[in-house]
């Protein structure tokens, strides 16, 4: 697969879990931005090439690396965190690849342990993930399960609190308790959370709004989420 952009590239050369293969650069002054390469890897190309390697309208800024997928990591990694402060993003059968790096971005921003998503009805690891995620893929762990429900129950058995989106929610997110172990669960633009992972929640909440125009897109809405969490966390 190809990564593409200044920022996705620079966090992967950065990262040493990231096996890649070859560097793709249209002009050389670009080595002085990125971290010490290896010069048998890197190969100049001009910009129309690059243009044919990469997906239509690819804005790759120069940059593409040819890399192997990160590896799947499955949620068991989070048990041997004992940080007693954590948050969580779980995503139901959210499918945009941009709205999910966007996701990914403010999960490293404001210190997300990880991004939980289904193997089904979710992006794969991409070009256009890792763009919008603007090198936070490289920094926060992508885990995807089998069955959602069975990953909240799995989160729950390691004393996450789980915490749901929805227009009907009762509460507001700032009136429940934020401190501890926070599973933040957000479902489609379209269709919200399915009722099973609704029925798994040990809270229901909204987000409040000024009129009755509330929605908001997934990536706005989880942004929120994880800001309200890790600053109600840091308190």
């Amino acid at each position: 697969m190809y990564l593409y952009g200044y920022h996705a590239c620079h966090a992967a050369l950065l990262n040493p879990h990231r096996v890649i293969e070859k560097i793709y650069l249209t002009d050389q002054k670009t080595t002085e931005r990125l971290p010490p390469l290896k010069m048998s890897k890197v190969e100049m190309v001009d910009r129309r090439r690059m243009d044919n390697m990469l997906q239509p309208g690819a804005v790759h800024q120069g940059i593409a690396l040819k890399v192997q997928p990160l590896e799947t990591l499955d949620l068991s990694f989070l048990e041997s965190d004992t940080t007693p402060n954590q948050q969580v993003i779980v995503l139901d059968q959210v499918s945009d690849p941009h709205n999910v790096g966007a996701v990914l971005r403010s999960a490293a921003v404001f210190g997300a342990k990880a991004v939980i998503l289904t193997e089904r009805h979710a992006p794969k690891e991409s070009g256009a993930l890792a763009k919008a995620a603007c090198g936070a893929l490289e920094r926060v762990p992508l885990c995807l399960v089998k069955n959602l429900a069975q990953g909240i129950e799995e989160l729950k058995q390691m004393n996450f609190w789980c915490v749901g989106f929805s227009e009907k929610g009762q509460q507001t997110l700032t009136q429940i308790d934020l401190k501890g172990k926070i599973a933040l669960i957000l479902g489609s633009e379209g269709d919200g959370m399915r009722q099973r992972t609704q029925s798994l929640c040990d809270f229901q909440v909204c987000l409040p709004s000024a009129s009755d125009f509330s929605t908001l897109n997934v990536s706005n809405a989880a942004a929120i989420a994880l800001y309200e969490t890790f600053k109600s966390q840091q308190g």
